[in-house]
């Protein structure tokens, strides 16, 4: 096919980043898949198609830069970035520690990060490319008992936001894909839990954190339908910044709007006292 694209998705074993490489695969396009270990490497070679596995942890950013480099003179310009892979840290703030944040940070943002970094300059001189990175409606709406999960993603977003502003020059589309809830193993093997320990959040906490452990496999996405709608962006002229993925995403992001502008109208003469008087009568 004439539009056959090269991507690299990373995090390709199970959940959404097997999803749309599956989908890539079956409209034709190679793709190149980051696995962790080399079991999963043959499975995912082993799906039809121009499937080529890569063992690697995103954290190792040596080893994330030999593997961009290494597609790229093996198989060809990287045409479509997808860094999908990442985790879930669920545990209250006060009862998570600092190393849990740092291992959070490490995967979610700069494994992320990292991988963008090495695809980019390539991007760059070829004046083409798209750079899309998985966050969730977790990077802009938030709910108790994630706080480092949403931190993590919140950073995310404002990352791509930016490097989208600074390379809408060479051709280069930067797009987040902010998933709500999806039947994948998120809230499964892909969730650390923090242990609990503090009674005093047993009433808001608890609730919560049985909820998402016993709703696996009843979330209203469908991983399939979310690889069709990444695919339909990165055929579009002019793909999004941001897409929105699933009815409770866009519900909850848009209730989360409208309470920030709810205080912001509320709050809004006091915004504008803090300014020097010169510049308030000038105004």
């Amino acid at each position: 096919m004439s539009d056959t694209k090269t991507f690299l998705i990373t995090g390709v074993s199970s959940g959404l980043g097997r999803a749309f490489a599956c989908a890539a695969l079956a409209e034709g396009h190679r793709v190149v898949g980051t696995v962790r270990t080399p079991a999963d490497a043959q499975a995912f070679e082993a799906l039809a198609g121009d499937a080529h596995a890569r063992v690697v942890d995103v954290t190792d950013h040596d080893a994330v830069e030999a593997v961009v480099g290494g597609t790229e003179r093996d198989l060809g310009p990287v045409d479509v970035l997808v860094a999908n892979a990442g985790y879930g840290h669920e545990g209250l703030f006060e009862e998570s520690s600092m190393d849990d944040l740092r291992r959070q940070f490490e995967v979610n943002v700069f494994g992320t990060v990292a991988v963008i970094k090495a695809v980019l300059p390539h991007m760059r001189e070829r004046r083409s490319g798209h750079v899309i990175a998985v966050t969730s409606m977790g990077g802009l709406v938030t709910m108790p008992g994630l706080s480092f999960y949403h931190g993590s993603k919140f950073a995310v977003e404002g990352i791509l936001e930016t490097l989208g502003k600074e390379v809408a020059g060479f051709g280069i589309h930067v797009t987040a894909v902010e998933p709500g809830s999806f039947r994948t193993d998120w809230s499964g093997r892909s969730m650390v839990r923090a242990p609990r320990a503090i009674a005093d959040y047993d009433e808001l906490f608890e609730p919560l954190r049985a909820r998402r452990v016993h709703g696996r496999g009843q979330q209203p996405g469908d991983p399939d339908k979310a690889a069709a709608a990444v695919l339909r962006i990165v055929a579009a002229d002019q793909p999004p910044a941001r897409l929105l993925l699933g009815t409770d995403a866009l519900r909850l992001v848009q209730a989360g709007r409208d309470a920030f502008e709810r205080d912001m109208r509320a709050w809004a003469e006091l915004s504008a006292s803090t300014d020097f008087d010169d510049v308030s009568r000038s105004a």
